[in-house]
């Protein structure tokens, strides 16, 4: 079987709250300065370090980041706590993940003139599940009375485009006709909000895309997938410890080793010449340039590293209309951010246009799709 695949449908679903950089700075430097305060002796012979200070105008500066999505923002900003106060829920409730999950999958099937019933697998991809089983994926099929298969996948920010690809595969091979991809980022409880280096970057958000054969799509904007790409290559600059295994080798579980953490000064100078090196490969392998393109769907980490990208690519600055940026709006949102911006910024493309859907992330992993305006 050699039929054309097409990306037919797409949404994206936001949390109820939001955190601006000003109330995020104000709580933490009130942490900061409280921390201080109680360990003024130990910081003063160096048995303790200081806590440095943060401003909104260095989270903006050094990322691109004005505010973020939070589900839950109770406990986040208080700084005896220091992280939201998410309800537990009962085995028998839809998990918060799948809540998620079901939220954005709504709006993809909509925008892809799609019904529940025209779907036979669900991919649920994210960089954390909230539980390792029974899957994500299987509570969102029933939830949404799917018939057919789930699975869950975690590439961590590169779980969007990984999944796409699987979609794409499954529905070249004739393994299913119809795929729902979802990405329920709930970031959040990963943040360590007492790092001043790292409690600005992430925001909670979701995105679905609906994969589907050609001769099925009747959606009003749908793109032929012309090929897809994935890389990966093991780097120690973005990791998160926290697993099962902790219990078992006693372990805090919640020790800021266990939560997000990078060197982001290595995945600044490591990913972006990977990232550009994927892309060009990629067109390449398809026969298009970088000059061909008409809109990037980059991934949303950091302004300065989609700028550069962009940049080493077309050998000048890409325009905002190129290569547009939500980071300001949603912060960095692992896998979701290529899909927030693709999603945002397609429907104004004409028959004939082609993009890139790229994501990098920890791994290090990249992940890409060439798509084309039918």
């Amino acid at each position: 079987m050699n039929q054309s695949v097409v990306l037919s449908g797409a949404g994206v679903w936001n949390p109820p709250h939001t955190i601006t950089n000003e109330e995020l700075v104000d709580s933490y430097n009130a942490y900061s300065a409280k921390f201080n305060a109680d360990n003024a002796s130990a910081i003063a012979d160096g048995s303790v370090a200081e806590m440095p200070m943060s401003s909104a105008p260095f989270i903006q500066k050094a990322s691109g980041i004005k505010q973020r999505y939070i589900y839950i923002k109770d406990g986040a900003l208080d700084i005896e706590r220091m992280r939201p106060r998410i309800p537990k829920r009962a085995d028998d409730e839809l998990s918060h993940q799948a809540e998620f999950a079901v939220n954005a999958a709504k709006i993809a099937l909509e925008d892809a003139n799609k019904e529940a019933s025209d779907v036979d697998a669900v991919i649920v991809s994210c960089a954390y599940t909230e539980r390792a089983y029974p899957a994500i994926s299987i509570e969102v099929q029933q939830a949404l009375e799917i018939e057919g298969f789930g699975f869950d996948m975690l590439v961590a920010c590169s779980a969007a485009t990984f999944a796409l690809q699987r979609a794409y595969e499954m529905v070249k091979a004739g393994t299913a006709k119809c795929v729902l991809v979802v990405n329920p980022e709930l970031t959040s409880p990963q943040v360590n909000y007492k790092d001043r280096d790292s409690h600005f970057i992430f925001g909670d958000v979701s995105t679905a895309v609906i994969i589907e054969g050609a001769e099925t799509c009747t959606s009003e904007h749908s793109y032929d997938i012309l090929g897809t790409k994935a890389v990966t290559q093991f780097s120690n600059n973005i990791r998160s410890n926290f697993g099962y295994v902790s219990h078992a080798i006693d372990d805090e579980v919640f020790n800021p080793d266990n939560l997000f953490h990078q060197n982001g000064r290595g995945v600044f100078k490591e990913v972006c010449p990977m990232a550009a090196k994927h892309i060009e490969d990629h067109l390449n392998e398809v026969g298009y340039t970088p000059e061909d393109l008409t809109r990037w769907w980059l991934h949303q980490a950091n302004i300065n590293m989609n700028l550069l990208i962009s940049k080493r690519l077309l050998g000048r600055d890409a325009t905002i209309e190129e290569a547009p940026i939500v980071l300001d709006e949603y912060a960095n949102t692992a896998s979701a951010g290529s899909i927030i911006a693709f999603t945002k910024y397609h429907k104004d493309l004409v028959s004939g246009n082609v993009g890139v859907i790229c994501s990098f992330g920890a791994g290090y992993s990249i992940g890409s799709l060439v798509i084309k305006k039918r």
